[in-house]
């Protein structure tokens, strides 16, 4: 692995950390803030939800360096050999196109909310930080997902670094 690529994923990881604690604690205060002094902070629930956002957002980019996204095996358990690499291969083209079109449009829309200057109603930010998430996920994402199409293209087998696949036993 890059030195860049290991700074770049223990940045995401800190971020990842960093957000949970945000939201963990500001949920904590709203919760006090409402049922111990009877009054509570008109901005955290606001802030919570858009810390979740970009946490799911980074998140499935993590997932994806991990290798822990969702998958149905169960059409590649039957190929061995240069079949199950054409098949993994094909399955990352498609996810990368994918991953593409929410960059592309994700960052229409994040534009367009942009140009509208709409402002999110309890701390008065600009609605377009929020929205950012999805392209600046997907983009993450999809980055992840060229270097592993790349790395079964040139044999290589995966990162020591990174997690590999998990196997459930029968």
């Amino acid at each position: 692995m890059s030195k860049l690529a290991a700074i770049y994923n223990k940045i995401e990881e800190n971020l990842l950390y960093l957000s949970l604690i945000c939201t963990v604690t500001v949920i904590f205060i709203q919760v006090v803030m409402r049922y111990v002094f009877s009054n509570s902070l008109s901005w955290s629930e606001e802030l919570a939800r858009y810390v979740f956002i970009w946490q799911t957002w980074l998140g499935a980019s993590y997932a994806t360096r991990m290798h822990r996204h969702l998958r149905i095996e169960v059409l590649s358990e039957h190929f061995h050999g240069n079949a199950k690499k054409a098949l993994e291969f094909i399955v990352l083209g498609l996810w990368i196109f994918f991953g593409a079109f929410l960059f592309l449009k994700g960052g229409q829309l994040v534009g367009m909310i942009w140009h509208r200057r709409q402002v999110s109603a309890a701390m008065g930010i600009p609605i377009a930080i929020p929205y950012a998430a999805i392209p600046c996920g997907a983009l993450a994402m999809t980055v992840r997902l060229v270097f592993q199409a790349r790395g079964i293209l040139k044999g290589r087998p995966e990162d020591k670094n990174e997690a590999v696949p998990v196997k459930e036993q029968a």
